[in-house]
């Protein structure tokens, strides 16, 4: 008959190999979370899916990084009682892939939380400048490019209240060229540019998605200087996680020199 010894050899035998399969079970549910998160936004930019397709992909993505984690936990407390050190490795691996999986829809959310559910930033509320070029590109797009009054214009003023008119102390034509030559420089691609409009109209692509935003920029005379408004609308989405008011920042701290 087996002595003492050698069954409780046996025993901790069977825990170390319980305890790696755990971790390895965490790190598997945590790649395959990061695998499903970069798919949701990248299936969407070439047409695989529809971009609520790709959110409820992302959303998986995220149940199943809190499985990672869950696993990878309890693998990390197996592994480190049987001093198991690849499998305390293994474990770290799934725990860090899984919470950053998590992370990423998480931190969404909280911005989504932060700002008005608005998809239209101008600096001008009470006149925004109008899309010309653009009109037949927004076609088939779900938000209209009507500025959405009153309404909108309230809570952009107590969302962000740092979005104004830029004023530049340059004749105007100097002025439509800095603010052509910012928005080349922001990567936007430009659909219209008309000096005697003192109109620029352009979209840029977010990264995760691809969603394509529309952009114009009005630029006024006014005496010596020179006025300088902006306006970027979403095609999609009642919310933009405040994706506009940080491009508007973006193309105002490179023209003023902030930037």
């Amino acid at each position: 008959m087996p002595d003492e010894q050698e069954m409780m050899g046996k025993g901790k035998g069977r825990e170390s190999r319980w305890a790696i399969h755990v971790c390895r079970a965490g790190l598997a549910a945590a790649l395959v979370a990061v695998v499903a998160a970069i798919a949701s936004g990248f299936g969407s930019r070439v047409g695989l899916w529809g971009f609520r397709g790709g959110f409820k992909l992302l959303t998986w993505a995220a149940y199943c990084g809190v499985l990672a984690v869950t696993l990878s936990l309890v693998g990390e407390v197996l592994a480190v009682r049987q001093r198991h050190l690849k499998g305390c490795f293994i474990a770290l691996c799934g725990l860090v892939v899984g919470a950053a999986t998590v992370a990423v829809p998480v931190s969404w959310r909280v911005s989504a939380s932060r700002v008005p559910p608005i998809h239209d930033i101008t600096t001008d509320v009470d006149h925004p400048p109008q899309f010309v070029a653009i009109l037949p590109l927004r076609k088939n797009a779900l938000n209209p490019p009507a500025y959405g009054g009153a309404e909108v214009a309230i809570k952009q003023r107590a969302a962000y209240p740092d979005i104004k008119t830029v004023i530049l102390t340059v004749p105007q034509k100097e002025a439509f060229e800095r603010a052509l030559d910012t928005a080349r420089a922001l990567g936007w691609r430009i659909v219209a540019a008309v000096p005697t409009e003192g109109r620029i109209e352009a979209t840029d692509t977010t990264f995760w998605f691809g969603f394509t935003d529309d952009v114009v920029i009005r630029v006024s005379a006014a005496d010596y200087r020179a006025l300088v408004d902006i306006r970027s609308v979403s095609r999609v989405g009642r919310s933009d996680v405040g994706t506009n008011a940080k491009r508007i920042r973006a193309f105002i701290a490179k023209l003023t020199g902030a930037g």
